[in-house]
């Protein structure tokens, strides 16, 4: 008796450690084949590095990688899967530090490091500290002032043999001017008939400038939104029944439709195909502070070489808030981003004819608009 419970024991104790080990293999077998449906890519290609294997397989006639029989299971389901993983891994190489400086990847790694991240997206100008600790109106408006009647670049004459200067209606001395200084690139531009001027206004400023600039050979466009045609030829000039604003007009919104016609001008250079602006000329009646802090913020100033800037002091401009001294501040702010872009201030210009307000009161006798003329000295078009 002794004897048969020792044998019916033993037996008992070898099935369960093979029900044991089978289920452990059941498992297994369970989790590679979930893995292997959720990734859907063949193993040698879940971490994104292509082998020997999936390059070449002799077996098979020597085929080349992504390729496989179709008459094999889930032939399309792996094979998209193969050209995505592969196109992953080429567009890593090809944006990766090492391709870029003409290296190769590093043998002993599989793939190459992963692209730096993007710098995030500029929502507000950074504000430049306050001119004094009393953050007084006065100390703001000393600063300012100073700061845009100070050139911070010389502008030579144009040579003799050079093109034609180029003044507003009042001469030399006129508002509107470009700089045909030899040391920037502007003047030969209009030599070789490569130059092109964008003019942002409501249809009511003097357009001198922009005539003597077609007659030259530039290629002129002009924004008007109170012309009748969308798009109208006129004096070797294009004029445009369009209106820039610091924002794009959204057509879900009924109140927003009306203004149609009225874009940001990054969305205006996209939809003509323009890349660069030699001369952009800005005079929009108080809205040009909130245009200028969508150019700064949009990295738009990048594509222009001369920045004609007319700018009013009479009162804060369109959505520009704050008590006296932080609008100031928020001037100063703006044209500071001006710099920093690289661009430098040749020439300034205020008419004795117009008002001595500075907002809403006679203030150190300043002028109620200045015309100010910008350019990037390295622009390279």
């Amino acid at each position: 008796m002794w004897p048969g419970m020792g044998r019916d024991r033993l037996t008992r104790g070898l099935v369960l450690r093979l029900c044991l080990l089978l289920t452990s293999l059941c498992v297994c077998v369970h989790i590679y084949l979930e893995l292997g449906s959720r990734r859907g890519a063949p193993s040698h290609l879940i971490l994104g590095c292509p082998t020997q294997t999936s390059q070449v397989l002799p077996d098979k006639g020597a085929r080349t990688r992504g390729t496989k029989d179709p008459l094999e299971p889930n032939f399309g389901t792996e094979d998209r899967a193969i050209k995505r993983m592969v196109s992953y891994v080429r567009t890593l190489k090809n944006d990766s530090v090492a391709g870029k400086t003409g290296g190769g990847a590093n043998p002993s790694t599989c793939c190459p490091p992963l692209r730096p991240k993007r710098k995030s997206p500029r929502w507000h100008i950074e504000l430049e500290p306050w001119a004094s600790d009393s953050h007084s109106l006065e100390e703001e408006a000393r600063r300012f002032l100073h700061y845009i009647t100070t050139p911070q670049v010389s502008c030579a004459p144009p040579s003799p043999e050079g093109p034609l200067v180029l003044q507003g209606q009042e001469g030399p001395k006129g508002p509107w001017a470009v700089c045909l200084d030899r040391r920037y690139s502007l003047a030969q531009r209009i030599h070789t008939k490569h130059c092109r001027v964008y003019s942002l206004g409501l249809g009511v400023e003097d357009k001198t400038l922009e005539r003597s600039l077609a007659r030259v050979g530039c290629e002129v466009h002009c924004f008007d939104p109170s012309l009748k045609q969308a798009h109208l030829q006129e004096s070797d000039m294009w004029l445009h029944r369009l209106s820039v604003d610091w924002r794009d007009p959204n057509p879900a919104i009924p109140a927003q439709r009306q203004h149609g016609n009225t874009k940001k001008l990054a969305t205006i250079l996209n939809d003509f195909g323009h890349r660069q602006v030699d001369v952009l000329k800005v005079d929009m009646e108080s809205a040009e502070w909130k245009i200028l802090e969508n150019l700064v913020l949009e990295g738009v100033l990048s594509s222009v070489g001369q920045l004609l800037l007319e700018v009013h002091l009479h009162w804060a401009g369109f959505e520009v808030g704050g008590d006296d001294p932080s609008v100031v501040r928020y001037w100063f702010s703006l044209l500071k981003e001006l710099e920093r872009a690289h661009f430098r201030l040749f020439r300034y210009h205020n008419d004795p004819a117009k008002p001595r307000l500075f907002l809403h009161r006679n203030f150190l006798n300043a002028s109620s608009t200045y015309t100010l003329g910008w350019i990037n000295n390295e622009w390279r078009p």
